[in-house]
C-alpha cells in the first residue's frame, strides 16, 4: 500500500513543490538539474514509445499481414538507418534527414494541410444538416471565407485593386479573428494546466498510478 499509493504520492508533491519553488524564487541551478532530469525522461519515455510502436506494427504485419504496419516497420528502420548514417558520415546541410524531411515529410504536412480544410468544409455542412444553428452556420461561413479568399489571393486572376482589397481583409481575418480565437485557446490550455497542476500537488489528481 505505501509503494504504490503513499510512495508516488510524496515523490509527486515533493517534486512539484521543489520545481515551482526553483522557478518562483528563482533558483536557476536546481531548476537546470529538474528541467534536464524532465528532458532526459521525456527521450527515454519517447524512446520506449516508439520501440513499442514498432514491436507492436512488427507483430501485425508478420501475424495478419498487414501492408500498412509493413510500410511502417520499412519506413522507421530506414529513417533510423539514414539517420545514424548522417551522425557516422559527418554532419552538414544536404544530410540525409534533410533530404527526406525536404522531399517526404514537408509534402505530406502541406497535403494532410489541404484534406483539413475539405474536413472543415464537410464537417460544417454535416452540422449543419444534424444540427442548424446560428454557431453551425457562422462556422461554415468563416470555412468558406477564409478558404474562397486564400484560394483567389493566390491564384493571381484578380486585378490588383480586389487583390489589395482581399489581402487586407485576409490580414485582418488572420491576425485579429484567427490570433484572438489563438489566444484564447492557449489561455485554456494555461488555465486547466495551472488547475491541473495545483490537483496534482494538492493529491486529488494521480496521472502516475493510472
Amino acid at each position: 500500500m505505501f509503494i504504490k499509493r503513499t510512495l508516488p504520492l510524496a515523490v509527486a508533491i515533493s517534486f512539484g513543490i521543489i520545481t515551482l519553488m526553483a522557478l518562483v524564487i528563482p533558483i536557476p541551478a536546481l531548476a537546470n538539474i529538474i528541467t534536464g532530469w524532465v528532458g532526459l525522461l521525456t527521450a527515454i519515455a519517447l524512446l520506449l514509445g516508439i520501440l513499442n510502436l514498432l514491436a507492436v506494427h512488427f507483430n501485425r504485419f508478420f501475424r495478419q499481414r498487414n501492408i500498412y504496419s509493413g510500410v511502417l516497420v520499412l519506413s522507421m528502420v530506414f529513417v533510423f538507418v539514414v539517420a545514424a548514417a548522417d551522425s557516422l558520415t559527418g554532419s552538414g546541410q544536404n544530410t540525409g534527414i534533410h533530404t527526406i524531411f525536404t522531399w517526404i515529410q514537408t509534402p505530406l504536412e502541406a497535403s494532410l494541410s489541404a484534406l483539413m480544410a475539405v474536413f472543415l468544409l464537410t464537417t460544417g455542412f454535416q452540422l449543419i444538416k444534424q444540427q442548424p444553428s446560428r454557431w453551425s452556420w457562422l462556422f461554415l461561413i468563416s470555412a468558406l471565407t477564409a478558404l474562397l479568399i486564400g484560394t483567389i489571393t493566390y491564384s493571381g486572376l484578380l486585378p490588383a485593386g480586389l487583390k489589395n482589397v482581399l489581402e487586407q481583409v485576409r490580414f485582418w481575418l488572420n491576425n485579429v479573428v484567427l490570433l484572438s480565437g489563438m489566444r484564447g485557446l492557449l489561455i485554456g490550455i494555461a488555465l486547466g494546466t495551472i488547475v491541473l497542476s495545483i490537483r496534482i500537488l494538492a493529491g486529488t489528481e494521480r496521472p502516475y498510478q493510472k
